[in-house]
């Protein structure tokens, strides 16, 4: 069969980052666009002559040198000799990002990388995704069978084998990057649906929460910041991409809520504050982390209520999660239960210390209205109500202080996908000792601790953002055969 595809070239050497993303925009413009044309086209005027393929550019690297690279990055260089690729979607969202990774990589080993196509086709509909004049029609709807003409995303090669770990290479060359084009793309468009809002909005520092209580909070902190100069806050963005950049800006009604209501702080260079009502669950949890993790934020926290088991604690009490049990299972096929999670240390101070500062408590008082250790996660929000023998005596073996059903899966995908995570949770009830959550307690629970809850989080967050990235992306979230790019 006739296959019609874009001028092929050779892949090019390039010295400098700046021109290799670039080039790489280039060559997926190039791409998008021929399927773009060639869509509308087969739309109006029937299926063409032919097959219509296009392939996503790529990062190609090679060092036959086992010199020890000298860098207090966990990232930015490959581990050994051979030769190491990674296709590449969206190179205008990720300009920063690729800037920086091939940067790192050409002067930690003083080698060139090549851009050009790859071999892997662009699916037609991630190529459309961008253009809000086209869209991709359901099967049968259009007058030819569309995957006899273009190529349609393959779930077979759409995949987390990479991070997991279990990735085999392909004719001796080594991922250089933690996801593929294919994958990413996937994501982005997941991203779009539950969410409401672009990926372009994603700030590097994102926030989750289980209630929507946390939403007017945040707005209102929003418009204060935008109507300080000094604030370096730029933007707020709502569900349905509504913008504002003035503290008396008009929200649009974005009509029918997603099921994950996102909102962006943002500042110019991306390290503003993205906050996601994840709902309640661990398959939520997993959900919006599987996506949000192809945008390479620098932290994720859970900023959510629990249950608190001990007697000594209070309604309104911090927990600092310093460990995590396990039993929402939802990602024991990708992240064995016996693997460990560990506590972070940078996120671990800034959360203590951004509690210290919104409380103005320090030592011993401190520890008066924050408790820091294991918090438990289940998959059954009402778990109460089993034969109390085996949940309760797991709980008291593993020396829990808390019970939530999102914050393990949020820590354990924030090991999985190497991004720094952390968790501050609210006591909102103690099952185990006669306060339940109810109606009246509640709301005066939710009109005290909201705010401050929720100032603790983006305090945090601001703090990290100071950090060097050699500290927040630590080694301690990297294997010892890791991909170059973070």
């Amino acid at each position: 069969m006739k296959i019609l595809t874009p001028d092929q070239r050779p892949h090019q050497r390039m010295d400098d980052a700046k021109a290799a993303v670039a080039l790489l925009r280039q060559l997926y413009d190039e791409a998008s666009d021929f399927l773009n044309n060639h869509f509308a086209a087969a739309m109006t005027k029937g299926a063409p002559d032919g097959r219509v393929r296009a392939f996503y550019p790529e990062v190609r690297f090679s060092t036959s040198s086992y010199a020890r690279v000298d860098t207090r990055l966990s990232f930015g260089h490959v581990s050994g000799p051979g030769t190491y690729a990674a296709t590449i979607t969206r190179p205008d969202l990720f300009a920063n990002y690729l800037t920086q990774q091939i940067g790192l990589l050409i002067a930690n080993h003083d080698q060139p990388v090549h851009i050009g196509y790859s071999d892997t086709p662009m699916p037609v509909h991630f190529a459309v995704a961008n253009n809000d004049a086209i869209t991709v029609p359901q099967e049968g709807a259009a007058q030819f069978t569309l995957r006899d003409v273009f190529d349609v995303p393959d779930l077979t090669t759409t995949n987390d084998d990479i991070v997991n770990g279990t990735y085999t290479a392909k004719d001796g060359i080594e991922p250089l990057a933690p996801f593929t084009a294919q994958r990413v793309d996937y994501s982005l468009a997941r991203l779009s649906h539950y969410t409401a809002t672009d990926p372009v909005h994603f700030q590097n520092f994102v926030l989750f929460t289980n209630y929507q209580f946390y939403v007017s909070e945040f707005e209102a902190y929003a418009r204060a910041q935008l109507d300080d100069p000094k604030s370096g806050y730029t933007a707020f963005v709502s569900t349905g991409n509504s913008i504002i950049t003035t503290g008396d800006g008009v929200i649009e009604d974005a009509g029918k809520m997603p099921q994950m209501p996102t909102y962006h702080m943002k500042r110019a260079d991306g390290s503003g504050i993205t906050l996601v009502n994840i709902g309640v669950g661990p398959s939520n949890a997993k959900t919006a982390t599987d996506h949000i993790a192809v945008l390479r934020p620098h932290a994720w926290l859970m900023v959510g209520h629990c249950a608190g088991l001990r007697n000594s604690q209070a309604l309104g009490d911090f927990v600092l999660g310093h460990a995590y049990l396990r039993e929402d299972h939802v990602l024991d096929d990708d992240l064995p239960p016996w693997v460990p999670i560990p506590a972070l240390a940078e996120i671990q101070i800034a959360l203590e210390q951004a509690v210290a500062g919104v409380t103005e408590l320090e030592g011993y008082e401190l520890k008066r209205v924050m408790r820091t250790g294991t918090v438990a996660s289940y998959d059954d929000r009402n778990w109460e109500l089993r034969d109390q023998h085996g949940p309760v005596q797991r709980l008291s073996q593993s020396r829990a202080i808390a019970l939530d059903m999102e914050s393990a899966t949020i820590a354990a995908n924030g090991y999985r996908f190497r991004v720094p995570y952390g968790t501050l949770l609210c006591v909102s009830d103690k099952p185990l000792h006669g306060e339940l959550k109810l109606p009246g307690m509640a709301s005066t629970f939710y009109k005290s601790q909201v705010a401050r809850h929720l100032m603790i989080g983006i305090r945090s967050m601001e703090q990290l953002r100071t950090m060097p990235l050699e500290r927040i992306h630590s080694r301690k979230l990297r294997s010892f055969d890791e991909t170059a790019f973070l």
